[in-house]
């Protein structure tokens, strides 16, 4: 809508001998717009009649949607060549979109409040990694306590159940407490069935974390953000631990990770509210679980065979096996 008292200045300029092109150019209106308010008279140009919307019936549109399966240039074509509603194709997606039929409404994200001790939560990532000049795939295990913001990273070249107990063990260890409960995705390393709510944890996943004091839980397909602070710490591996430093081996990566995770964010100022991990862990530790003082590392259970040397190997390695006979046996790792 243009000003009244800049159409009365068109109009002026124009009656001083002002030319449709000057005028436009110093008050920035389009030469149309402008040769408009000059044949009114100096009012403004009057609003073009807008046509009514096109009505499009929502239980026409539903039942077109689902006997198409969800196809809606089909659908437009039977609307235009069975129905005979001529509509153009942006007007139908738009109204699909609206009636929430193509595109189901957003809701809002489930808000938890941080509470001490309540919860800690725990993802893998593939990440590719220059190891001495050798572009190297590996997997990011990373644990994140949600109150207090402490992290706790490694990275292995294999990621399995057995690898998941074992860095479970080496986080929490190393903390000294757990969390009641562990929100995880839906992997099938520590869910056996299930999804979401209804998920079945492994009983092997849920005995080795009743040690520990806590319990597994899945959240719901395609809310990861039900574990945001977890999905943010991977965001932080990307964009500041990862850039600017170099590796010579896995060992030397993961001892870097260690020191990275461990020292350096534990005293960082996180958020907009300036929290340090490692004070704000000083005040959950009343809340969390802690662990016995002597708990068993997890270990796998393999057999092998004695050669005629007598060595057995496991992980590209041999080991000697004393006595003289060539028996089968048992290795824990």
């Amino acid at each position: 809508m243009i000003e009244t008292d800049k159409c009365k200045a068109v109009f002026l300029l124009h009656q001083e001998g002002q030319g449709v092109r000057e005028i436009a150019r110093l008050l920035s209106l389009s030469r149309n717009t402008v040769r408009a308010i000059i044949a009114q008279g100096g009012a403004p140009p009057a609003p073009r009649p807008r046509a009514d919307k096109q009505p499009l019936d929502e239980e026409l549109l539903r039942r077109l949607y689902q006997e198409c399966q969800g196809h809606i240039a089909r659908v437009h074509e039977k609307l235009v060549e069975e129905e005979g509603v001529a509509v153009a194709y942006s007007t139908l997606t738009h109204r699909l979109r609206q009636l929430g039929i193509s595109d189901p409404p957003k809701a809002r994200c489930q808000q938890v409040p941080d509470e001490p001790g309540a919860e800690m939560q725990h993802d893998t990532s593939p990440y590719t990694v220059e190891l001495a000049g050798r572009r190297v795939g590996l997997i990011a295990s990373l644990i994140y306590l949600r109150y207090s913001k402490r992290r706790y990273l490694k990275f292995y070249r294999a990621f399995d159940r057995f690898k998941m107990k074992c860095f479970f063990h080496e986080a929490l260890t190393f903390w000294g407490y757990a969390a009641r409960q562990c929100i995880i995705d839906n992997t099938n390393l520590a869910r056996l069935r299930g999804t979401g709510a209804k998920a079945i944890i492994h009983p092997e996943m849920e005995a080795f974390a009743k040690q520990y004091g806590f319990q597994y839980r899945c959240h719901e397909l395609g809310h990861c953000d039900r574990k945001a602070g977890e999905e943010r710490s991977f965001w932080t591996v990307e964009t500041n631990f990862l850039p600017g430093r170099t590796f010579q081996d896995p060992e030397d990566l993961n001892r870097q990770a260690f020191a990275w995770s461990t020292t350096r964010l534990d005293n960082k100022p996180q958020g907009k509210a300036g929290l340090i991990p490692a004070q704000a862990f000083e005040h959950e530790r009343t809340c969390l679980t802690q662990l016995p003082a002597h708990l068993p590392p997890p270990y796998k259970v393999h057999g092998r065979g004695t050669d005629e040397y007598g060595f057995m190997s496991f992980g590209a390695n041999y080991y000697w096996v004393p006595g003289t006979r060539r028996d089968e046996v048992k290795v824990l790792e």
